[in-house]
């Protein structure tokens, strides 16, 4: 479905967004971007549009700025800007959120869940707005047991962490505010399955550095039954499930969970690093309340490179239903690759970019 007009875009020069935006371009020909960034990251934002321009020359002159903040009234714009803005909007992408296990519970608040409110209201101003497309995550489950569907949304979950909560709270104000709405939910998202490259080295990146300090042989621990399933995504296979999607009439009110569909259990997603780092381990079955107490300190969270928060992940998850996304998917041809098809691809960048890449969120 092409959208005639303006496209508000949040979550730009993030590292999805940056890949998302050439796609959408390519596909909806009709539409120029207008990119909230923050003041901040004005210079990197318009090196990045810069770069897409370059790459795609069907973008020029579709892209611009536009300086504000989700966590402002009005997103941080003038009175006039905010009414020329609203009204020549036709839809709308909300990806501006922090992305961080350990963020704290204030920083978490205000971006997440008050900066999508601010959001919510100022498209409810937008007269033309026809669609609002929202990147949530599969992680508003929460502690869930069992099948998580992707018409799940309030069943009385606890959270392991704030960003998991305050994504579960970003989403019910989303789906609350009744603007018509298609809603993304990756699981975690990882380097492009084709070339490895990433822009920040989190989630299972912590599980690498921390095997790249320990002698081989040697042990690693198995936390829990080593059962659980760790549902990974490449980033290409996330952009391009988005953008398809988005381009079809029938996602509009569609929640869509863009996930793994036959995941590895973190064990076996131990093995197979190890394997790409060329390491050889015997794995030590511990209690993941061990494993929190041997985390736990400081020191020795730096030292391994991997936050306590990240030891929630190796036990007891979710598993994600995918209905709506397989449903609409399959015809495109969209896939999501097996995992060991890519793995040597993220180690190949992960050794070559570490230390040049990030590890923290961009807030």
């Amino acid at each position: 479905m092409a959208t005639e007009g303006d496209v508000l875009f949040t979550g730009f020069p993030g590292f999805i967004g940056a890949r998302l935006l050439p796609r959408l371009l390519s596909l909806q020909p009709g539409t120029r971007f207008r990119c909230l960034v923050q003041e901040r990251f004005l210079g990197t934002a318009r090196d990045s549009i810069a770069a897409i321009e370059a790459a795609h020359p069907e973008a020029r002159g579709r892209l611009d700025t536009v300086v504000g903040d989700i966590t402002q009234p009005d997103l941080g714009l003038d009175a006039a800007s905010a009414r020329e803005l609203q009204h020549g909007l036709a839809a709308a992408w909300h990806l501006a959120a922090v992305y961080d296990l350990a963020v704290a519970p204030a920083v978490a608040e205000r971006i997440n869940v008050e900066g999508t409110r601010h959001v919510l209201a100022f498209l409810a101003g937008a007269p033309r707005l026809g669609r609002l497309h929202y990147v949530s995550t599969c992680y508003v489950s929460g502690r869930t047991r069992g099948v998580f569907r992707e018409t799940d949304l309030e069943r009385g979950q606890a959270f392991r962490n704030h960003y998991e909560e305050t994504k579960y709270r970003a989403e019910v104000e989303v789906v609350r505010a009744g603007l018509p709405t298609t809603i993304y939910r990756p699981a975690i998202v990882v380097g492009d399955s084709r070339t490895g490259e990433t822009g920040k080295f989190d989630g299972p990146y912590f599980t690498l550095a921390a095997m790249e300090r320990l002698p081989s042989p040697g042990l690693f621990l198995r936390i829990g039954s080593g059962r659980a399933p760790a549902n990974m995504v490449p980033v290409d296979f996330v952009v391009e499930a988005m953008a398809r999607l988005a381009s079809i009439e029938g996602s509009r009110g569609q929640t869509y969970q863009l996930v793994d569909p036959a995941p590895l259990s973190v064990y076996e997603v131990g093995k197979l690093m190890a394997h790409a780092l060329g390491k050889r381990f015997a794995y030590v079955p511990t209690p993941l309340a061990v494993a929190r107490t041997l985390f736990s300190p400081g020191p020795v969270q730096r030292y391994f490179g991997m936050p306590v928060q990240t030891l929630d992940y190796f036990a007891e998850q979710s598993q994600y239903d995918t209905t709506n996304a397989s449903r609409d998917l399959g015809p495109l041809g969209v896939r999501c690759p097996p995992l060991p098809e890519y793995m040597d691809r993220l180690v190949a960048f992960y050794r070559q970019k570490r230390g040049q890449v990030r590890k923290e969120a961009m807030v």
